[in-house]
């Protein structure tokens, strides 16, 4: 007998203080490694009525939402038990050298990093749960 698979959500949580050049940045970087962590949520491929083919999308939808500096680290901590997480912190939009973002967060003792934007993947009602109290980012 095979086990039903529980429904995923995946989210991106973004810092509210962002502009929307900062924070749509920081939402792509966190998607594309949402997507190669959880490529089984990418959708088949859309074909127009020629055959002409376009890559897949993802069909459960990502929604985009907003949080304060705290409420993203409070967010992360909480969600590390209950499903993959890919944060962003500060120090990536410092630099557009990776080398030196990688230092930078060496550098920094794990419990004060600060994010830009936190990634959610699990089951539907657990990450539901914790991003229930969040808007949406507009």
């Amino acid at each position: 007998m095979q086990t039903q698979q529980k429904p995923e959500r995946c989210v991106i949580v973004v810092d509210e203080a962002l502009n929307p050049g900062k924070a749509s940045n920081a939402v792509a970087v966190v998607a594309f490694t949402l997507g190669q962590r959880h490529s089984h949520l990418v959708g088949a491929p859309l074909r127009e009525s020629d055959g002409t083919a376009h890559p897949g999308l993802i069909p459960i939808g990502i929604p985009v939402l907003k949080a304060t500096t705290q409420q993203l680290s409070e967010l992360r901590q909480k969600s590390l038990a209950h499903c993959d997480v890919v944060d962003f912190p500060v120090q990536g939009q410092a630099t557009t050298d990776y080398h030196a973002f990688l230092d930078a967060i060496q550098a920094v003792p794990g419990a004060s990093l600060q994010y830009l934007a936190i990634g959610l993947v699990g089951p539907r009602n657990r990450v539901g749960k914790l991003v229930g109290g969040f808007s949406l980012f507009a």
